[in-house]
């Protein structure tokens, strides 16, 4: 969402695209909220439209198809006087024999256009990568990166805000690959102990970028560092005025889920301004029905005075 913490400037009207949440028949299956699409071969290209929702306050959960993984969501609108703008993905599918888990949170700044588009786009970007399954770091990135030119090349029509984003793709439950831009985050607990899957995007720690493009990073008293004293992310999908300073390009991480491996909490910079990565999982872990977990999280966010659009993903491993 559009705060201080985040853009430095105010949105004119412009036209949003609007999602709404619906239930479609595919192939024999149902898809509605947390429902399982199957796909035996090719590719869906409406797939796109089944992803994720958003609203002013939002919850829901899943489970994979033998129910041993499941998953909760809970999005809570921030302080500030315009439309919610985070968005998120969270449902499992079935493509060419393998049942892939996706998951993300999409943190946008004025407005909800462009992160709208990655909730309806990327995933089924990075899925359409003819190399996606021999070499998903590569598919991913460049996913990421085409988006990102597309999101530009349409700017008339999305407007000149932003989203950071984070995209997690759990395969067959064994292995698990996490991309990010700007600063929404993934974090997994295994063994009891938080592990950070992300990097978060800051103009400080990657100033010499930003100048190297001719822009500049300000440090303002009272106030976060900007790029060019407006973006508070070096990385962001869209920011059309600001993109010759900035970095669309993700940090990725792969793991493997073992007998060890908790939970994966996936949430926007609401979330975590105001609580720890081992805090978190903490919570996450404690509670084990994931919607509950998600509402908590968001819940004690709000408690402790975050501003901020609040969105988390729990997704839940064991028991």
């Amino acid at each position: 969402m559009i705060t201080r913490d985040k853009m430095d400037l105010q949105m004119p009207s412009q036209k949003l695209l609007q999602v709404q949440r619906f239930g479609i028949r595919w192939f024999g299956y149902w898809i509605w909220g947390g429902g399982i699409l199957n796909i035996e071969s090719g590719w869906c290209p409406s797939y796109s439209q089944l992803v994720g929702g958003r609203s002013s306050s939002s919850s829901g959960k899943g489970k994979n198809h033998e129910g041993l993984i499941k998953y909760g969501f809970s999005l809570v609108k921030g302080k500030a006087n315009h439309p919610m703008e985070d968005y998120h993905v969270a449902k499992f599918v079935q493509i060419q024999g393998h049942e892939l888990g996706l998951f993300a949170i999409y943190d946008g700044h004025l407005g909800d256009s462009v992160p709208a588009y990655l909730q309806k786009h990327l995933f089924s970007n990075i899925l359409k990568e003819e190399e996606f399954w021999v070499d998903p770091n590569r598919s991913i990135s460049k996913a990421y990166e085409r988006t990102d030119q597309t999101i530009l090349s349409n700017s008339s029509d999305l407007g000149r805000g932003g989203s950071t984003a984070v995209t997690a793709i759990l395969i067959n439950g064994k292995r698990l690959w996490v991309a990010n831009v700007g600063d929404s985050r993934a974090v997994l607990s295994r063994g009891g102990q938080a592990r950070q899957m992300t990097t978060d995007h800051e103009p400080n720690t990657e100033r010499g970028s930003i100048e190297n493009k001719g822009g500049f990073v300000s440090n303002m008293p009272g106030d976060v560092p900007r790029v060019n004293g407006q973006l508070a992310v070096s990385r962001a999908f869209g920011d059309k005025s600001l993109k010759s300073h900035l970095r669309s390009d993700p940090d990725i991480q792969e793991t493997d889920i073992d007998n060890n491996t908790e939970v994966l909490v996936l949430a926007s910079d609401g979330l975590w301004k105001v609580m720890s990565n081992q805090e978190a999982v903490d919570i996450a872990k404690r509670i084990k029905d994931p919607l509950k977990a998600a509402k908590q999280l968001t819940a004690e966010a709000l408690k402790r005075e975050s501003k901020d659009d609040i969105s988390c993903v729990v997704v839940r491993f064991r028991g």
